[in-house]
């Protein structure tokens, strides 16, 4: 009934523009959720390049939260939005919204963007003739770098922790090859991934003991607790920030702040949806994807909580300091 009621509100809308000749429509699939800071981020993003000259209609799958068992049905849900609505471009947020929607939408005449891709998006079985977009590139081994010159004279061991979601997975492929460790630059360098909660809990408060010199807080939004519920992202990334026994460092964006880690050279889910909503723009201007070769995203950028800073007593090197944006 409400996903009827918001096809309806939207085909209203539509109407309204077409007759005043005002806008294109674009959907856009979330993988995620609204709330997903990550989500929040890069459709940011796309407002700043679409949202004057075109209407955005949104669609979670809500995959952060939900079951796998779930997945197809949002991705039929989602699918039968798009159906409805007849959009001139599809924007195909994250990994997952590709993988249950690329497959089909490679079926039909319709462009589409993806964005926040971590597995090679041909894996995916999509049709490359009407879709391309922007990769997205964890800049691990250059955090990892500019971590152990932070915590001068001698960082040894350093955790990677990340949820056991689908994301995490394709996310870390890469870097680590199908192992658990790997040795960057002296620095030993293990990854956990984790799907219970009090496992999670555990390892954290661990770290010291177990020798590690750091911690990296990758994904932790799939995690759920004995009973099988989400534990909510923001309660994972407050408790881990107060109760770590070693400095908590991050790769994205949204785990930096006062109460979360110090941050790094991270990612941007903004500059994501720049660079997706740049693509979408060359092609309602008449090229086709075909023309438009996939990106890699912007490299990162360095991003620091001033208060886990101090909390921490690290002092930047200038070289990264004077680069560097700060939240508190």
């Amino acid at each position: 009934m409400k996903l009827k009621i918001a096809i309806l509100s939207c085909l209203i809308l539509i109407t309204m523009l077409s007759v005043h000749g005002l806008a294109k429509t674009v959907l856009v699939v979330e993988s995620y959720h609204a709330e997903y800071p990550w989500d929040i981020s890069y459709k940011k993003g796309l407002e700043n390049i679409l949202g004057k000259t075109h209407e955005l209609v949104f669609f979670q799958m809500d995959t952060k939260r939900l079951p796998p068992s779930r997945y197809t049905r949002q991705a039929d849900l989602a699918y039968r939005m798009y159906e409805e609505i007849q959009p001139a471009l599809v924007i195909l947020g994250d990994d997952n919204a590709l993988k249950y929607l690329g497959p089909r939408l490679s079926k039909t005449p319709s462009p589409v963007v993806y964005l926040g891709i971590n597995n090679n998006p041909r894996a995916y079985g999509i049709n490359p003739a009407n879709m391309t977009g922007v990769l997205e590139r964890p800049l691990m081994k250059r955090s990892i770098i500019y971590m152990s010159e932070l915590l001068a004279p001698r960082l040894e061991k350093l955790l990677i922790l990340f949820d056991s979601g689908f994301t995490s997975k394709t996310s870390v492929r890469e870097f680590f090859n199908d192992r658990n460790s790997v040795n960057v630059a002296g620095v030993r360098v293990d990854l956990k991934m984790i799907a219970k909660w009090t496992e999670w809990q555990q390892t954290v408060k661990n770290a010291w003991k177990n020798g590690y010199g750091a911690i990296v807080v990758g994904l932790y939004q799939t995690i759920t607790d004995e009973d099988g519920e989400h534990v909510p992202a923001l309660k994972v990334i407050n408790w881990t920030s107060k109760n770590t026994p070693v400095p908590p460092f991050g790769f994205w964006d949204f785990t930096v702040g006062a109460e979360k880690t110090i941050g790094g050279l991270v990612l941007f889910g903004e500059s994501q949806g720049e660079e997706a909503g740049k693509i979408a723009q060359k092609i309602l201007s008449g090229k086709s994807p075909a023309q438009i070769p996939p990106v890699i995203g912007q490299k990162g950028r360095f991003f620091f909580s001033r208060s886990q800073l101090e909390k921490w007593q690290i002092t930047l090197p200038e070289k990264i300091a004077e680069k560097a944006d700060y939240t508190r």
